[in-house]
């Protein structure tokens, strides 16, 4: 009778036990998550940072280009006009020597007057020209730097446009990627599901009536159907990233057994969506992640029995990877 006794209160010991140690994975899952979670929104604000970045050095190179152009239209101008006095100077210069020649035996004081006007003629030829010649040299620097601008602005238009190019791609995939979970999950749209495109992503969103019962974390028959048919488009579709998300209102659970809040049943219902998804299928469980938000992430207010039942909600966030894009904002 004894040893009986025993052994009803080791198997209650053991029993006590294993929930705890269940939490504590769950809690670290869910650590795990968030890390993950953080991590992804920093890349996605450097990516907005670098792109902005690299449009406002566009912008200024285009600016300054457009002055170097204009300050060259003005050198040239002024070096025509600097070339035309000089011919000018050149074509009286030669007719003072003419008539220098003429004058010889003439009148002393005009051929000492033409002399001297031919002295003043040649320094001012001398002066036009030394002006011509810097001219020049001040030209020729405005030109090679306009060309070195010019280089770095289309080096960086290339860079723009190769951004561009795989911002575009992202753009095609994830629409190409709702349309596909729009034909796959067609019949359940707008009957407790959602599927809405931002911020390059997909959001499926689905009401926690047509996955759980209230307080549960089990998935029921329809649930099950929907997962599977949208684990089918992410088999087909290796370069996706999952998270699932749990959320609940911020009524508190009043449930007994392994649940102690709402947070704890958030994780579970998201568990409970990844293993469905991930059931029989040949995705790559390290591309899905889940994670239990509670009551924290509201979209509507919790003071009405709609907003709270909007509150209810399975978020699966479809995230293509954007490898292609952050090898080349290294590369910067």
């Amino acid at each position: 009778m004894k040893r009986a006794l025993w052994a009803v209160i080791a198997v209650m010991f053991i029993s006590a036990c294993v929930p705890a140690k269940k939490y504590e994975e769950v809690k670290q899952k869910r650590k795990i998550c968030e890390e993950e979670l953080m991590a992804l929104k920093e890349q996605n604000r450097k990516l907005d940072e670098n792109f902005k970045e690299l449009y406002q050095e566009n912008d200024k190179l285009n600016k300054r280009l457009k002055g170097l152009m204009e300050d060259t239209t003005m050198m040239g101008n002024s070096l025509r006009l600097v070339s035309k006095n000089f011919d000018k100077l050149n074509d009286t210069y030669e007719i003072l020597l003419e008539k220098n020649e003429q004058l010889l035996a003439g009148n002393q004081r005009e051929t000492k007057q033409l002399f001297n006007n031919l002295q003043a003629s040649q320094e001012e030829l001398r002066r036009q020209s030394d002006s011509l010649e810097m001219a020049r040299m001040v030209l020729q620097e405005k030109q090679d730097r306009l060309i070195e601008l010019q280089e770095q602005l289309d080096a960086r238009a290339k860079r723009v446009d190769e951004l561009e190019a795989i911002l575009n791609k992202k753009d095609s995939v994830v629409n190409a990627l709702k349309s596909k979970v729009q034909n796959a999950l067609l019949g359940f749209e707008n009957n407790g599901l959602t599927i809405e495109q931002k911020n390059g992503k997909v959001y499926v969103s689905l009401d926690e009536s047509l996955l759980f019962k209230s307080g549960s974390y089990q998935v029921d028959s329809k649930g099950k159907t929907v997962l599977k048919k949208l684990g089918g488009v992410l088999e087909k579709n290796q370069d996706v990233n999952v998270l699932v998300e749990g959320h609940t209102d911020n009524v508190p659970y009043n449930g007994s057994g392994q649940l102690n809040d709402n947070w704890d049943l958030s994780v579970r219902r998201a568990t409970s969506v990844v293993k469905i998804i991930l059931e029989g299928s040949k995705l790559d469980p390290s591309r899905l992640t889940a994670a239990g938000k509670g009551e924290h992430f509201p979209i509507a207010g919790n003071d009405t029995a709609g907003g709270r039942s909007k509150n209810r909600r399975t978020e699966i966030i479809l995230t293509p990877k954007l490898d292609e894009l952050f090898e080349i904002l290294e590369s910067n």
